[in-house]
């Protein structure tokens, strides 16, 4: 044994440098990750390139994703403006909206609001958010409430809706239903023909409710206005539980803009409308 002892000391030590150099290795490697992740900022791409991936097409389950598209064209007044979005402040944080998301499916639901008008013209002002419950739904109505009004020309509903549809692509969550929450107060008047994108839409499983809004008096800008709740039925709505709630009262906005929330959330499924027969199919036109 005493004739070894040498050869196992030597061993020993070189062990013990190479465990030193390695240590040293490291040190150095995390250094330099650590300064290249300040020097482009923790929130920036740098730092994702060494943060764990996750599985491609990889989303959240919720019970229902929700897009709001809401009119802002020069026909809505900013009186009208102010009453729809302090309806929508107003309903998510309602103890009705929370009650019905504690009863929905798995209690959480994914939500986005953007405003739109003409055709090319759609703005994003609340990206995909996530409720589940009471503080959830607070920190987005309180998100949508800071963010400034505008105003621009034209209505295009079929440009809205195409808009909408594109968000669910590029939604983080999935869903077991999927609605567009349209609300406006006239006809479309630019872009392709609403019917045709309806149909579009329908035709991928998505579910379209409407909000006419209608406050205004009928003029020569907007013909429609007086049958606009109609004009939503029979143009614009579609899918499963599919509804229409009209505002005709500005006492009544912000109620109907909480019962629709709440009944998309719940999943509700309402009567559907009966069959328009020959001779009253042309009640108005899309």
């Amino acid at each position: 044994m005493r004739k070894n002892a040498p050869f196992v000391d030597t061993y020993r030590t070189k062990c013990s440098v190479l465990g030193t150099m390695r240590a040293l290795v490291s040190t150095v490697f995390a250094t330099r990750v650590a300064m290249l992740i300040i020097a482009f900022g923790l929130s920036g791409n740098a730092a994702s390139v060494f943060a764990p991936k996750l599985a491609q097409n990889e989303s959240i389950a919720v019970n229902t994703e929700v897009v709001l598209a809401v009119d802002v064209s020069a026909s809505m007044t900013p009186d009208e403006q102010a009453l729809q979005r302090e309806g929508y402040v107003q309903a998510l944080s309602s103890r009705e909206f929370i009650q019905a998301l504690k009863a929905s499916g798995n209690g959480r639901i994914s939500i986005t609001y953007f405003e739109w008008a003409n055709v090319s013209d759609q703005k994003i002002i609340l990206p995909w958010r996530l409720i589940d419950g009471p503080e959830a739904a607070g920190a987005v109505a309180a998100e949508l409430a800071r963010a400034p009004y505008r105003r621009s020309s034209r209505t295009s509903i079929s440009g809205g809706l195409i808009f909408a549809q594109s968000l669910f692509e590029s939604s983080p969550y999935r869903g077991m239903r999927r609605v567009i929450d349209v609300s406006g107060d006239g006809a479309n008047n630019d872009g392709p023909l609403v019917t045709l994108i309806r149909d579009e839409v329908l035709a991928k499983g998505i579910t379209i409710n409407g909000l006419p809004i209608m406050l205004n008096k009928p003029n020569l800008m907007n013909v429609n206005v007086g049958d606009l709740d109609i004009y939503y039925q029979d143009c614009v709505i579609g899918g499963p539980g599919a509804f229409v709630i009209p505002i005709k009262e500005r006492e009544k906005v912000r109620e109907a803009i909480r019962s629709k929330l709440v009944l998309e959330v719940a999943g509700h499924k309402v009567a559907p409308r009966p069959t328009t027969t020959v001779w009253n199919a042309a009640r108005i036109s899309c």
